[in-house]
C-alpha cells in the first residue's frame, strides 16, 4: 500500500511543477511585453524539469529508476539557480551578454555531465544506495568532490541574487515592492530549504526545495495578477542615472559633491572619486575661472562654461535644479551639464558665414556697413577717415596665372595690410578685389600716411607662387568724414578718389578733402 505521507508529498511537488508550467506558458504568451521573457522562460523550464524529475524519482521503486530520474533532475536543477540570478540581474537593470550568460552556465553544465557519468568516476556521488529506514524506496548518497563545487555554486547564485534584491529595497518605490518581495522570497526559500537539506534535517533525507517552489510559484502568479510582474518592470534609478548622456553632479545642502554620473567624468578632466565631499565652491573656479553663484536657492540657473580638453575647447550649458524634501526645504541641488560644443562651433561657423569673407577671413561688405554705421553713431568718436582700394590689373592676374593665383593675391593683400591695421579699425573685403578700411580717430593726413605705408609695402613685397615672384600693387582713395555725412556718401567720395588714382596711373594714393 502506498505511503499516504509520500503520496501527499508527491502531490505537492507535482503541484509545484504545474504552477511553474503555468508561469512558463504565461511568459511565452507575454514574451513581447516582457523585457527578459526568454530568460524567464528558460528559468521556469529548467525548474519544471527539476520538479517533475524529482516527482518521478519519489515514485520510483528501484535504485536504477531513482538514478535515471536523478539524471533528469540535473538537466534542470543546476541551471535554474544561475538562470534565476540572470533574471534578477536583468530585473534590476544590469546588462548580461550572451557570452556572460553562457560562461555562468559552465559549472552547471559540468555538474550535469558529472551526474550522467558518475558511475565511471564517482566524483559527484561516491555512492548511491537505498535507505533502510524509509517506508518506500528512497535513495541516500555519499557526496563526492564535485558535489561540493556544485552545491557551493548553486548556493552562491541564490545568495548573490538575494543580496542584490535586498539592496534595492530602499531605492524601490512602494508600488514595486511587492514585486521585489516576491523575487526575494523566490531566492530565499529555495536557499533556506537547500541549507536544511544539506544539514540532513529533512525526513528520510528528502529534498524540500521542490515543495518550496509551490510557494514561490504561487507568489509569482499572485504578483503577476496584483502588480503585473514581468510586464511592468521598474528601471533601476542607477541605470537611468548612469546611462544619461547629460552630465549630472549631485550636491548636498552645503554644496558639497556627493555623487556624479559616468557622463560627467568625460566632461570634467580632473573629476574622480576623490572629489566626493569636496565643496563645489572650491572646484568651480578651476573650471570656469569665477566663483559659483552665491544664492544656493537659485533654481533654474543657466550658464555656459568653457574649458580646455585634449580635443580643444569644450562648451557646456550648466543648469541647476533644487532638490527638496517633503516639506519643501532645500536639501541639495542637481547640476546638469549639457555638451553644446558642436552647437557652439556651428554657431561660430554660421557667424563667420554671415559676417566674414570666406576666403580672406576679414569682414564682408554687410558687416563692414554695420560696423561703419555704429562707428558714425558714436558721439565720442572724433574724426573718422576711410580708405578704399583695389588690386591693380587683377583681371590680368586671373587671366595669366589662373583664378587660384587670383585668390592667393587677395589673401596676400590682406596679410600685408594686417601688419599696419589696428584691431579697432574695421577692415573688409568690399567686393571682388576691392577692400575698405575705416580709420577712427584719424584725420585725412594720418589716414593718407597709413594708406601710403600699405601701398609701399605691397609694392616691395611681391607674392611668390610656385617659386615665381608676382608683383601685386593697389590703388587707394582716402577721404575724411564730413559733418552730418552718411556712410554711403563717404563711400561714394572714397570711390571717386580711388578712380582718380587709377586714372593717374595706378599704384598710388589719392586723398580727397
Amino acid at each position: 500500500m502506498a505511503n499516504p505521507q509520500l503520496t501527499a508529498y508527491i502531490s505537492l511537488v507535482t503541484t509545484s511543477g504545474v504552477l511553474i508550467l503555468v508561469l512558463f506558458i504565461y511568459s511565452f504568451v507575454k514574451r513581447k511585453q516582457t523585457p527578459f521573457a526568454y530568460t524567464f522562460m528558460l528559468f521556469t523550464f529548467t525548474q519544471c524539469i527539476y520538479v517533475f524529475g524529482h516527482a518521478f524519482e519519489l515514485a520510483s521503486n528501484t535504485l536504477e529508476q531513482i538514478k535515471h530520474w536523478t539524471m533528469v533532475e540535473y538537466a534542470g536543477m543546476p541551471f535554474a539557480a544561475v538562470l534565476g540570478l540572470i533574471v534578477i540581474l536583468k530585473y534590476i537593470g544590469k546588462t548580461v551578454s550572451l557570452r556572460t550568460g553562457l560562461l555562468m552556465c559552465v559549472i552547471p553544465f559540468i555538474s550535469f555531465l558529472m551526474v550522467l557519468t558518475n558511475d565511471y568516476h564517482h566524483l559527484f556521488y561516491k555512492a548511491m544506495y537505498l535507505r533502510a529506514d524509509a517506508p518506500t524506496p528512497m535513495a541516500d548518497v555519499s557526496i563526492g568532490q564535485w558535489y561540493i563545487v556544485h552545491g557551493a555554486y548553486t548556493f552562491g547564485s541564490l545568495f548573490t541574487a538575494t543580496v542584490l534584491l535586498i539592496r534595492r529595497w530602499r531605492s524601490t518605490k512602494k508600488a514595486y515592492r511587492f514585486q521585489l518581495a516576491t523575487l526575494i522570497i523566490s531566492q530565499l526559500l529555495p536557499m533556506s530549504a537547500a541549507f536544511v537539506y544539506l544539514l540532513g534535517l529533512t525526513p528520510y533525507g528528502m529534498d524540500p526545495v521542490p515543495i518550496t517552489m509551490c510557494v514561490t510559484a504561487s507568489l509569482f502568479i499572485w504578483s503577476i495578477a496584483a502588480s503585473r510582474l514581468l510586464t511592468i518592470v521598474p528601471i533601476a534609478k542607477e541605470s537611468i542615472f548612469e546611462s544619461m548622456r547629460e552630465g549630472v553632479i549631485v550636491l548636498d545642502a552645503n554644496r558639497r559633491i556627493i555623487d556624479y554620473n559616468q557622463a560627467v567624468k568625460g566632461m570634467i578632466p580632473f573629476l574622480h572619486s576623490g572629489v566626493i565631499g569636496t565643496s563645489l565652491d572650491d572646484m568651480w573656479p578651476q573650471l570656469t575661472g569665477k566663483a559659483f553663484p552665491d544664492d544656493v536657492s537659485m533654481d533654474g540657473l543657466e550658464e555656459e562654461v568653457h574649458w580646455p580638453t585634449a580635443e580643444g575647447v569644450s562648451s557646456y550649458q550648466v543648469r541647476s535644479s533644487l532638490v527638496t524634501n517633503k516639506r519643501g526645504d532645500a536639501i541639495g541641488m542637481l547640476l546638469m551639464l549639457i555638451d553644446v560644443t558642436e552647437q557652439r562651433m556651428l554657431q561660430e561657423q554660421l557667424k563667420k558665414l554671415a559676417y566674414y569673407d570666406g576666403l580672406t577671413g576679414i569682414y564682408n561688405r554687410t558687416q563692414f556697413l554695420e560696423e561703419g554705421r555704429a562707428l558714425l553713431e558714436d558721439t565720442n568718436r572724433g574724426p573718422v577717415s576711410l580708405i578704399l582700394f583695389d588690386i591693380d590689373h587683377f583681371k590680368q592676374i586671373n587671366d595669366t596665372y589662373g583664378h587660384e593665383t587670383g585668390d592667393q593675391a587677395l589673401i596676400h593683400i590682406v596679410s600685408v595690410c594686417q601688419r599696419f591695421i589696428d584691431p579697432e579699425m574695421p577692415f573688409a573685403r568690399y567686393g571682388g578685389e576691392e577692400f575698405v578700411i575705416a580709420v577712427p580717430s584719424a584725420a585725412l593726413p594720418e589716414a593718407a600716411r597709413l594708406a601710403e605705408n600699405i601701398r609701399a609695402a605691397l609694392q616691395h613685397n611681391a607674392m611668390h607662387v610656385k617659386g615665381q615672384a608676382i608683383a601685386v600693387t593697389s590703388s587707394f582713395g582716402v577721404v575724411q568724414l564730413g559733418d552730418h555725412e552718411s556712410l554711403e556718401a563717404i563711400l561714394r567720395r572714397a570711390d571717386e578718389a580711388l578712380y582718380t588714382s587709377k586714372k593717374d596711373g595706378r599704384n598710388r594714393v589719392t586723398a580727397a578733402a
